[in-house]
């Protein structure tokens, strides 16, 4: 699948968060979106999963030339974020069946083989509530990495995550990533070091005009 944008802004209030944003971002490849802390990555990344709608300009979601129904986006796209929350009243093994009555799992995997993937198979019936941050983390990465979707979007992957949770992340994109569009939004190259393309949120801000 590949996502074209053509003029896209997004404001708010009377803020553009970036405006005149024309990019392609096309299959098999691994994007990353830089930029500070409150440049927009997150907003961007929103609007290419369809939970946020552009304010001027156009977001494509094509699959052999043919725009996908925004309706419909969601069931092509995963994503994992830090303002995405669990259900902390379900157990990871009640959360992961639950995702995927909504998403296939990648070729054809069981609930049980994702908690051993993650390091969770010991805490399969545990509540997420009492589930420590980079548990919690490594969880949000496997529903997002583990379901059978042409594009995976992350922001900030590796928050929370040890040295360990960081090796388990690379392992991921290299093996189970591979053929798919990856666009990962962060500030810390380590999370985006193997990506083939970077984009900075920042060169797409407007500029203010200087005053007297």
């Amino acid at each position: 699948m590949k996502i074209k944008l053509t003029n896209a802004g997004k404001r708010y209030s009377r803020e553009w968060i970036f405006r005149n944003l024309n990019y392609e971002f096309l299959p098999t490849l691994k994007y990353a979106v830089t930029g500070a802390n409150g440049s927009g990555k997150s907003t961007l990344l929103q609007v290419l999963s369809g939970a946020l709608v552009l304010n001027e300009g156009s977001v494509e979601c094509l699959v052999n030339g043919k725009n996908i129904e925004a309706d419909i986006i969601n069931a092509h796209i995963s994503i994992a974020a830090p303002y995405l929350e669990l259900i902390e009243e379900m157990t990871a093994k009640e959360f992961l069946l639950f995702h995927g009555s909504f998403k296939n799992y990648i070729d054809s995997f069981s609930v049980e083989r994702i908690l051993e993937e993650a390091n969770l198979a010991n805490a399969a019936n545990k509540q997420i509530r009492f589930f420590s941050s980079g548990m919690k983390q490594r969880l949000k990465l496997a529903q997002a990495i583990f379901s059978d979707v042409p594009v995976v979007l992350l922001d900030e992957p590796c928050t929370n995550l040890d040295v360990s949770g960081f090796e388990l992340y690379y392992r991921w994109i290299e093996k189970y990533c591979a053929g798919r569009l990856v666009i990962i939004s962060s500030n810390d190259k380590n999370e985006y070091a193997f990506c083939q393309q970077i984009i900075n949120i920042q060169n797409y801000k407007v500029v203010k005009p200087a005053t007297a």
